[in-house]
């Protein structure tokens, strides 16, 4: 009895999901998901430069002024993890490198360790340089992420 109920149920799904293959092929889209492309994010092979992703770099200066001590860090997994060293905290966050060198970057998890005021002053000024960024360049070595109100960070590839 149960074999019966597992063949009629089978049936009826095959039905289904032919009906459905035909109607989306009746409208002219291919049946099943279908993944779209973000028209926003580069594709690899179009022009301009491509973020490079999986490189770690430390953090040189900001509107000129050099970081001392203990330097913040930034790295881009391929999966768009941002992570690194923000002076007195590590950070995790989703970054998304845009078309014409655009970097969006998302609100950050951080530890909550806390240090003396000037480091946490400078860890408060490197996170709002990510979190605003809005361009990047790549000029020789350095990274460098201009931020939406006229900021300039500079990082450093590192090993």
């Amino acid at each position: 009895m149960n074999a019966l109920r597992l063949a009629t149920c089978l049936v009826a799904l095959a039905a289904v999901s032919g009906a459905h293959a035909q109607s989306a092929a009746t409208l002219g889209r291919p049946a099943g998901p279908t993944r779209q492309v973000d028209n926003k994010v580069p594709q690899p092979g179009e022009g301009g430069k491509i973020f490079p992703l999986n490189s770690s770099w430390v953090a040189v200066s900001l509107n000129g002024k050099p970081f001392t001590g203990e330097r913040p860090s930034f790295r881009l997994d391929d999966q768009l993890r941002a992570t690194g060293f923000s002076g007195c905290n590590t950070y995790a966050t989703a970054a998304y490198p845009l078309r014409e060198q655009g970097l969006a970057v998302g609100p950050f998890a951080l530890t909550k360790k806390s240090c003396d005021k000037s480091t946490m002053a400078i860890e408060q000024a490197f996170l709002v340089a990510l979190r605003s960024s809005g361009k990047w360049d790549i000029q020789g070595r350095n990274l460098i992420i201009q931020t939406q109100n006229g900021g300039r960070l500079i990082l450093e590839r590192s090993l």
